[in-house]
């Protein structure tokens, strides 16, 4: 259960995640440093290993919800979801992110959309996992946003959505206080639908939010909802050159589909992720 809100910038992006969980979930840890393939990466963790968000030093950042509106579920033993953008965060290229995540075990896990922001390109990359095939599309660099939930997630997708529409026409929309005022919201009251999230066995349970430029990489991290006040933790990175490589699209939106030995053929729906932009 998860908010993403994405919103571009000159010479780079704001990107800000509330994480909803279970009450009985364990803390999660502080973004701290580290080094993936060779490059520096930021991110918050889990107890047992795993994160949900992250950037690096090439300013490219990565984000993974999970995916309640497939019915279908790994067999068990499952292996977490939270490993997927652990694998992924040292990635600098879109080609890079497809190979991390075929060469996962995908068979085991429940379904699941992350999404790779890429500056060098001004492209975000989505990537769907429902149990039988994984499927990727292109966006534009457009503001933008992802919801999830496994209470009602379409209502859900509905109230938050109709909350980020109606806030954008605000005069300091994308701005680090109108984003933070966007995760911290109620409307339209306290409870499983609003952004900043409480139910009576979940709630909202951390707040990351991340500021790319030209030469920094910056991440936030807030322990608990949102609206109790933001009392964040604060890690930076230069950013480094990248060479563009890479070969990936560079258009979109484009549909391609990997689907790795043994994973099945069957094509994936047509849900695009739930991705709100202008």
């Amino acid at each position: 259960m998860c908010s993403v809100t994405f919103w571009p910038r000159r010479g780079g992006y704001r990107l800000a995640m509330n994480r909803d969980e279970l009450l009985t979930r364990a803390t999660g840890i502080p973004s701290a440093r580290f080094v993936v393939g060779g490059r520096a990466v930021l991110h918050p963790g889990e107890p047992g290993g795993g994160t949900w968000v992250s950037v690096n030093d090439a300013g490219v950042a990565f984000a993974l919800i999970n995916w309640y509106a497939v019915p279908l579920k790994a067999s068990p033993p499952t292996v977490s979801r939270g490993g997927v953008v652990a694998s992924l965060s040292g990635c600098s290229q879109p080609g890079e992110m497809e190979a991390r995540l075929t060469g996962l075990e995908l068979a085991r896990m429940n379904p699941f959309r992350v999404m790779g922001f890429f500056p060098g390109r001004k492209q975000i990359f989505q990537w769907r996992w429902d149990c039988r095939v994984l499927s990727g599309e292109v966006h534009s660099w457009k503001p933008g946003q992802w919801l999830s939930s496994g209470h009602d997630e379409p209502g859900v997708q509905r109230t938050r959505g109709a909350d980020f529409d109606r806030r954008r026409r605000d005069s300091d929309a994308g701005s680090i206080p109108w984003i933070r005022r966007l995760h911290a919201s109620h409307d339209p009251g306290q409870g499983p639908y609003s952004m900043c999230m409480h139910r009576s066995d979940a709630e909202t349970v951390s707040y990351t939010e991340i500021e790319v430029d030209a030469s920094t990489a910056v991440m936030r991290y807030h322990a608990g909802p949102p609206c109790q006040g933001l009392w964040v933790s604060e890690e930076g990175i230069p950013r480094t050159r990248v060479t563009r490589t890479d070969q990936g699209p560079s258009r979109g939106p484009l549909t391609v589909t990997a689907s790795p030995p043994g994973y099945g053929g069957v094509k994936s729906p047509t849900d695009r992720g739930n991705y709100r932009t202008e």
